[in-house]
């Protein structure tokens, strides 16, 4: 009978029993020093919160496993966002359970237990070959929650009541199987989470506006790198920023755009293997997810050679006005779709004014016709959070049917896109791409840009590009 264990691969060795006799002795207990962290009780606060949705009812929302990238490696494990609002806790595997009664559990796999071989000889999650786990008191203790071993999570969902429990579907096919659920029920528990996700507490907006630091300090390193007069890959300056939100904060929020000329064209261009070009336009869509996994969202689009040609200034500044406008009509209690309705009006004015629009304003704007969506096709923007496209289960009426509020943080970013083979548009707009986007937080007062760091206007792009180009290269630090 093999001595294999849990976690190990065809081709690890087969130990002797002298060895592994070697390796169970000779070990320190070291306790980590943990405390609970500042935002345990915002956890908590909302745990009570979504209890209190679903009284006399148990809810069970997992955070995920690792995924598989190719034989016996994993994608980078990145948690459930509803999870992580709920728990703050980062590792594969748990599942919080919140019981009638109000009371949580996290059920999480602890640290490699010395009285067993696990530390030592599974590669899935053994101490000596992915690090030191928390105990299941370090837990409880650095989180605020009660906590207890995965083990014990199949005969606690065996007691589960099917008519009485809510899953949250998709993440973790053992809870999925091991729980009949009703899907308009479990429907419910996921925008039940995204509607308390609309409105973002100080403590979020703290962690939004870290992301979105570290995102402007990318963009510089980019500037910094790109040159004005000879080519660079698009995948230098996806690698540049990269290398910023790795250093400074989890990874990117999602995949970096980098679009130069007509890949900027391009809405969701991702494949970032061209090249950039002296005179063309750059477009670049990134965003940092810092630490506790809230992301930032952010587009610029500059020259390459650091001056706008005066057709692509023509196009950027009719961009930057539909902005604006978006940005001047955000307040609390406007709809969601009256902002879209400002940003794409000024964009239909101008494209008529540029002769492009069969119809006029009116008719290309009315619902039966949309005729300027040929060259915008997206919205004005969407909801930011530990999501790059956050809240995205709530119900219409409360997101793109509904209106704002404060402490909503969403983002603003109208494009206009001439494809190179658009034969309605001048041979001089053929191939430029421009959108403008930045993070915005509505307050009583109405919109504050959280990614004002980052210039805006014409003139200013122009003039950061200049000064980044002078300060040189840097690395994190």
């Amino acid at each position: 009978m093999s001595d294999k264990v849990s976690g190990s691969q065809t081709h690890d060795p087969d130990f002797p029993e002298k060895f592994l006799a070697f390796m169970r002795s000779g070990w320190r207990d070291t306790p980590l020093d943990v405390a609970p962290g500042p935002e345990a009780a915002n956890y908590a606060r909302r745990r009570s919160a979504l209890s209190e949705a679903f009284p006399g009812e148990t809810l069970i929302i997992p955070t995920g496993r690792e995924k598989v990238r190719a034989n016996d490696t994993s994608y980078p494990f990145r948690p459930g966002s509803d999870f992580v609002y709920l728990t703050g806790e980062h590792d594969p595997d748990a599942v919080l359970v919140l019981r009638p009664d109000g009371t949580a559990t996290l059920y999480v796999r602890p640290r490699s237990p010395r009285d067993t071989d696990e530390f030592f000889r599974d590669r899935a999650y053994g101490e000596l070959w992915i690090g030191r786990r928390h105990t299941l008191t370090e837990k409880a203790a650095e989180l605020g929650i009660e906590t207890a071993h995965l083990n014990d999570l199949p005969t606690v969902l065996d007691d589960c009541a099917p008519g009485r429990t809510r899953v949250l579907r998709g993440f973790d096919p053992a809870v999925d199987a091991a729980v009949r659920g009703n899907p308009r029920r479990d429907a419910e528990l996921a925008t039940a989470l995204s509607e308390l996700k609309l409105v973002k507490d100080d403590w979020e907006i703290a962690q939004l506006r870290d992301a979105i630091d570290a995102t402007v300090r990318g963009f510089e390193d980019v500037a910094r790198v790109l040159p004005a007069d000879r080519p660079v890959s698009e995948r230098l300056l996806d690698g540049v920023f990269g290398l910023r939100a790795r250093h400074d904060g989890n990874q990117v929020g999602y995949g970096s755009i980098v679009g130069n000329g007509a890949h900027g064209a391009i809405l969701h261009w991702v494949r970032n293997n061209g090249q950039t070009r002296p005179g063309d336009l750059l477009l670049m869509d990134m965003g940092v997810e810092n630490r506790a996994l809230y992301t930032a969202d952010v587009t610029r689009t500059v020259p390459v050679s650091g001056t706008f040609s005066p057709v692509q200034r023509q196009i950027y500044d009719l961009v930057y006005a539909s902005q604006q406008a978006g940005i001047d009509a955000i307040k609390p209690g406007v709809g969601f779709d009256e902002i879209h309705q400002t940003c794409m009006r000024v964009l239909a004015g101008g494209l008529f004014d540029l002769g492009l629009l069969p119809v006029g304003v009116d008719e290309a704007m009315s619902k039966e016709s949309t005729l300027y969506r040929r060259w915008s096709l997206h919205g004005f923007g969407h909801m930011l959070g530990l999501d790059v496209h956050d809240c995205a289960n709530a119900r219409r009426e409360r997101y793109r049917e509904g209106t704002i509020g404060e402490g909503y943080v969403l983002t603003v970013e109208p494009g206009l896109y001439f494809q190179p083979d658009d034969e309605l548009v001048p041979e001089e707009l053929r191939g430029i791409g421009i959108r403008i986007e930045d993070d915005v937080l509505v307050t009583s007062a109405g919109a504050q840009v959280l990614s004002a760091g980052l210039p805006r206007t014409a003139d200013d792009v122009e003039s950061w590009l200049a000064a980044q180009r002078e300060a040189g290269p840097r690395l994190p630090g």
